[in-house]
């Protein structure tokens, strides 16, 4: 087990994952995850295979150690409709035209035990929206975190990630099912569409404007029954109520 004992004043730095982490790698992975991984996916961060990847080093250890491995996070890219889970495209308000948006999806992210509670995952985190934001065509960084993983559910609640979904059985560990937390950061305009919560705000929204609209045209159908004073109407009661409708449309 990587149990590394915190600097006095460490020295935090980020780099690329490279061959020569292979070791600390498969170690800190085996000590942080209750699934075990297969070579390959290993032999891909290091080599970059089709896997982008950030370390975390201390410069301020010994010389031997200052570039050994204290934190990790490793991130895939892909198209948004070949992505493996089918309704993230969904919930991106996908637009089929436009066949070149992607995603980024956070693999692992880990930090030595020495090493917690220092702000490391969340500047890993930062790496990872820094480099999506940085496509133009990618929408959105997601992830999923077992159900009973309190810290790193309080940890991307923290950095502003969005819990969107929990998918039923989505682990399967030692024999045992486990629900997963569906979470996702916006990036480059992408945004979610509207919870049924929302949904039912704008229909509500829609029914007041359409009753206000339609009382005052019956005001004024009364007025002209009574014989006032003709005078030209400057405003469109129509189009107000569209300028209005169309204000409340859009969701966050």
């Amino acid at each position: 087990m990587v149990n590394l004992k915190t600097s006095p004043c460490p020295t935090i730095c980020y780099r690329p994952i490279k061959p020569s982490d292979l070791e600390i790698l498969e170690q800190i992975h085996a000590d942080v995850f209750p699934i075990r991984y297969e070579s390959e996916f290993f032999q891909n961060v290091v080599n970059g295979c089709d896997i982008v990847s950030w370390a975390a080093v201390d410069r301020s250890r010994p010389a031997d150690q200052s570039d050994e491995l204290i934190g990790f996070v490793t991130a895939r890219i892909s198209l948004a409709k070949e992505t493996e889970v089918g309704p993230i495209a969904d919930l991106l308000r996908y637009d089929p035209s436009k066949s070149d948006q992607t995603l980024v999806y956070i693999l692992t992210l880990g930090v030595v035990e020495g090493y917690r509670n220092l702000g490391i995952a969340s500047s890993l985190i930062r790496e990872v929206i820094k480099y999506a934001s940085s496509i133009p065509t990618c929408r959105a960084v997601y992830l999923h975190v077992i159900s009973y993983n309190n810290p790193a559910i309080h940890l991307y609640k923290k950095k502003s990630f969005k819990c969107i979904r929990r998918l039923q059985g989505f682990y399967l560990i030692n024999g045992q099912h486990y629900d997963s937390y569906l979470f996702v950061y916006y990036v480059n305009g992408g945004r979610s569409p509207c919870s049924p919560l929302e949904l039912v705000s704008l229909l509500v929204s829609f029914m007041r404007y359409g009753m206000k609209s339609l009382t005052t045209r019956l005001r004024k159908s009364d007025d002209k029954a009574l014989k006032w004073p003709k005078y030209k109407e400057t405003r469109c009661l129509i189009s107000s109520a569209q300028s209005k409708r169309g204000d409340c449309a859009e969701c966050v």
